[in-house]
């Protein structure tokens, strides 16, 4: 699985950080994915995506 956030929807709401600090992090405001390998491992990443509330998160295989 492979976490990615569209910065031009990004809110910087913090939820995904929250959900999935493993995998996401907010830098300048904005939700970066900081190790996307930990998806792999991380059953919040899935969440993290569901709880986006401006849909700004994919998971690709």
């Amino acid at each position: 699985m492979n976490p990615v956030v569209d910065e031009e929807i990004c809110i910087g709401c913090g939820n995904c950080a929250e959900i999935c600090p493993s995998v996401f992090e907010l830098i300048d405001e904005k939700s970066r994915v900081v190790d996307p390998g930990a998806c792999e491992f991380a059953e919040c990443c899935e969440a993290a995506a569901e709880n986006c509330p401006v849909e700004a998160i994919s998971i690709e295989d």
